[in-house]
């Protein structure tokens, strides 16, 4: 049985991170996909938390790599949290750890406080965890125009009622811009 092991990276794991990203987003035209230079770009800028940059370790080995990263709504700049890049190498998928990573860092974020969390993505994995089209929160940006994938999870501290979830333009840190 293998144990799984669910916490945030640490000072050893960037080149571990970096070859599960690597892996999972490989692709034949490119030496480097963007996501790892996303994920490298974000750790060096004031978007990067990193008690949110969480590991799904097996064994030992880094099997799946999830993160959140600050963006702003506006008007206001309210706060809030981008998801992704989501990563599990091909080998290693369809064995639950790109779930547990994903579910460990929005529990991270609850934990935290945080109110939203936005992502791109297919909407039949990330639908599990709660999200929904962002255009039901009045978000949008510069993916809105790609529908359901662009997706928004109101967190229990926006769902209790302290606040509504905050809605408007949602503004990336630059290093989004090489995706």
């Amino acid at each position: 049985m293998t144990s799984l092991r669910l916490r945030p990276e640490d000072t050893a794991d960037p080149p571990a991170i970096r070859r599960v990203v690597a892996e999972a987003f490989a692709r034949p035209d490119t030496p480097v996909p963007a996501e790892v230079r996303l994920v490298e770009s974000l750790r060096a800028s004031e978007a990067w938390l990193p008690e949110l940059s969480m590991v799904a370790e097996a064994d030992g080995e880094i099997v799946g790599y999830a993160l959140l990263t600050r963006v702003r709504v506006d008007p206001g700049l309210v706060p809030a949290l981008a998801l992704g890049p989501v990563a599990v190498p091909p080998r290693r998928q369809r064995r639950g750890y790109g779930s547990a990573v994903v579910q460990a860092a929005l529990d991270a974020a609850v934990e935290l406080g945080e109110r939203l969390v936005v992502v791109l993505g297919a909407p039949a994995f990330y639908r599990r965890f709660g999200f929904e089209p962002a255009a039901r929160f009045g978000l949008t940006s510069p993916w809105s125009g790609l529908g359901d994938p662009w997706q928004a999870l109101a967190l229990p501290a926006a769902v209790s009622g302290a606040e509504p979830p905050p809605s408007g333009e949602v503004s990336y840190p630059q290093a989004w811009a090489q995706v």
